[in-house]
């Protein structure tokens, strides 16, 4: 279920000023890559049970015991005690959550076996590359997927976010992190061939939930090499792209392409997943 790319040179990144600037969006810059295979869709939670089934893999969260939660889907009796993160107090640690209990004890993924897993880390998206013969994408490599072929439009179909008011993505619809509208369909995860492809035949670039790369994150772009890219050799956090549904413009409007951020490399929650490249 690849899909073969021919690399190339890119304008890749983004100074419109719209980012966060400790986010090291820019400057854009041309980067040459060469020919890699790219997932069309996020991992789904049925491609992860069959890795934990063949592996007996144990999750980042699983083995912590705990995993953040968005505060609206966690049981009401639950969030008055569970412990909110600091600087975004609508995350909240619930024992027992992960990848096959996304809400915690009592939550299961039988209905959505065709949306992407989330609460898994690096370390556990490296390992599920790993056993089906690939690995995660470079970020370069994830951007220029992303574009679809497009040269430097703010999303992969273009530079409107709703055109002609249709929904291309799954993000916060309404007054974030209290009242989401779903107007784009979802709450939560949506499944993975939601909304059309880009370009490239990819789906859910943006939106739906972060994504995994496999470089660890840095600003100093213009100091390593622009042909194949990989990032520096060490870090302390690990580059997430795409967004998620809960991004929002009056808080986090990285559902644009060229938007990152990055967490460390042990962290879950309920809106990062990944995809596989070769």
């Amino acid at each position: 279920g690849l899909v073969r790319l021919d690399g190339g040179t890119f304008r890749m990144g983004a100074d419109d000023g719209v980012g966060f600037p400790q986010d090291g969006e820019g400057p854009v810059r041309e980067v040459t890559l060469r020919p890699f295979r790219i997932s069309a869709t996020a991992v789904t939670n049925a491609e992860f049970a069959a890795f934990v089934r063949d592996t007996g893999y144990v999750t980042d969260a699983e083995r912590f015991g705990w995993s953040f939660v968005f505060h609206l889907f966690v049981p009401a009796g639950l969030r008055d005690s569970a412990p909110a993160a600091a600087g975004t107090p609508w995350w909240l640690a619930i024992e027992g959550a992960a990848w096959h209990s996304p809400e915690g004890p009592g939550s299961d993924v039988a209905d959505r076996q065709d949306h992407p897993v989330v609460h898994v880390s690096w370390r556990d998206a490296a390992a599920y590359c790993a056993w089906a013969g690939g690995r995660l994408p470079t970020e370069a490599e994830w951007e220029y997927a992303a574009r679809g072929g497009l040269d430097q439009a703010r999303y992969p179909w273009g530079d409107e976010l709703t055109p002609q008011g249709e929904h291309r993505c799954n993000i916060w619809q309404g007054r974030f992190p209290t009242h989401n509208t779903g107007e784009d369909g979802y709450l939560g995860t949506a499944p993975v061939t939601a909304y059309r492809p880009n370009g490239y035949g990819l789906y859910n670039m943006v939106g739906n939930v972060w994504e995994w790369c496999a470089d660890w994150f840095a600003t100093d772009h213009l100091a390593r090499p622009l042909t194949d890219p990989r990032g520096p050799e060490t870090g302390t956090a690990r580059v997430i792209r795409g967004g998620s549904y809960l991004c929002h413009e009056s808080y986090c409007n990285r559902y644009r392409v060229a938007a990152r951020t990055s967490i460390t490399p042990d962290s879950s929650t309920g809106h990062t997943g990944f995809r596989l490249a070769a």
